[in-house]
């Protein structure tokens, strides 16, 4: 099942034209979902930087690493992204037993105008980049440092943050287009283009 029909186009980073369209869409409508959207991921990667100067006990900290990345991976997953940018995905299995991967995007409103504000869809899709990108960084670090008991909490993160961006591209792109064909035709455009 795609809902690829009458969907939405939830802006990444580019702006309206219309300086009254965006003072209007500039505008946090969700400030509670937005502040949890990046605390929980910005507090996982706090605790993990101060884990060690703060106490010497690693099942602590990884405990609570871990129990922040889940609580992030929740929220992304369930609220966060409904409300910020009307996006979300969930894995379905049906009567014979066989997953079906969901990817929505909301659809068009009578009025044919965005419910979803430029400041949300920003703060989200940053959000839901840079932190991924900063835990792949921690895993490289952890593993030419040979820190190999932080390595799974590192690859922890990885896995629950980059789920998440990969199903919220899907959405975003659309789940009947392939990625590798995207980006390759993306990167083919900015090839010629210079």
């Amino acid at each position: 099942q795609d809902s690829s029909d009458d969907i939405e186009d939830v802006s990444l980073f580019d702006a309206d034209d219309d300086v009254s369209r965006r003072s209007k869409k500039s505008k946090i409508r969700h400030p509670v979902a937005s502040f949890f959207h990046l605390f929980f991921r910005v507090s996982a990667i706090v605790v993990y930087l101060l884990c060690e100067l703060l106490t010497s006990s690693f099942i602590a900290c990884m405990v609570t690493i871990i129990l922040l990345l889940s609580c992030d991976f929740w929220a992304v997953k369930n609220v966060t992204g409904r409300l910020m940018v009307g996006l979300r995905w969930w894995n379905q299995v049906d009567d014979d037993g066989r997953s079906h991967w969901v990817f929505e995007a909301r659809k068009v409103s009578a009025q044919g105008g965005k419910t979803s504000s430029e400041a949300e869809s920003r703060i989200f899709w940053l959000g839901l980049i840079t932190c991924p990108m900063i835990w792949v960084i921690f895993a490289f670090s952890a593993l030419f440092s040979f820190k190999v008991k932080w390595l799974a909490v590192v690859v922890m993160g990885v896995v629950l943050q980059g789920a998440n961006l990969y199903g919220y591209i899907r959405c975003k792109v659309g789940s009947r287009k392939n990625l590798t064909s995207m980006a390759t035709n993306y990167l083919g455009k900015q090839f010629l283009r210079q």
